[in-house]
């Protein structure tokens, strides 16, 4: 067995992290929370939001707020709400988990997006922002992606971000009643530096046109 010349990861912290079309601030109940709550149960919320997800949907504010709260006070999962620089408001959230320093072992999951925040460049540099911190800045050596093998829109997401397919675990958990077999991808630190140069060309003013659209694939950047 050869050695690694490597130190154990650091421990995510409370940290600001800024991109140019949004911030990752860490999930704050009171500030975040009527944001939140317009971007997950108000008009025109994404009526599949919660359907993979753990928790959701709230019958009610007081529910959401309570589980908000949680959230808010949880260090694994260290939660993140996402700052739209153009609408000035939080509009999803997602965090670490599975935060394992001695193994640079790290985990983006509870990827809630808010409708107004899908299909836009914040849904990318989002992970992107989480992808860089784990990496360049906590050290680690693996990211994981895990999601229910029945969620195509989750998987699709994975692949286009660069994470790895390494399998599915069969009858993994029961989640609101139901069976969940769990797909399984991950992105590792030699696969890294291609990945990150991807995500820094797509994400690039001119690979947007006047209005917004992209001009080059993300998985053609790469």
């Amino acid at each position: 067995m050869s050695t690694l010349n490597w130190s154990p990861a650091r421990t995510p912290e409370r940290e600001i992290l800024e991109g140019r079309f949004c911030t990752l601030e860490p999930l704050d109940a009171a500030r975040h929370g009527d944001d939140l709550w317009e971007s997950f149960e108000g008009a025109g919320a994404d009526p599949k939001l919660w359907d993979y997800l753990f928790a959701g949907p709230f019958e009610n504010r007081a529910s959401f707020d309570d589980w908000l709260m949680r959230q808010s006070a949880s260090k694994d999962p260290q939660h993140f709400a996402i700052m739209s620089h153009a609408l000035g408001k939080a509009v999803g959230s997602l965090s670490l988990m599975n935060i394992v320093p001695a193994n640079g072992s790290i985990e983006i999951g509870n990827v809630t997006y808010g409708a107004t925040m899908q299909r836009t460049p914040i849904s990318t540099e989002a992970i992107f922002l989480l992808a860089r911190y784990a990496f360049d800045r906590l050290g680690n050596r693996r990211l994981e992606w895990k999601c229910d093998d029945r969620n195509a829109r989750s998987k699709r997401s994975a692949e286009r971000f660069g994470f790895t397919y390494e399998g599915t675990f069969r009858q993994h958990m029961v989640i609101k009643g139901h069976n969940r077999d769990t797909a399984w991808f991950a992105i590792i630190d030699g696969d890294w530096p291609v990945i990150r140069a991807g995500f820094e060309r797509w994400l690039a003013a001119k690979n947007f046109d006047e209005g917004g659209v992209q001009r080059e694939r993300l998985e053609a950047l790469r």
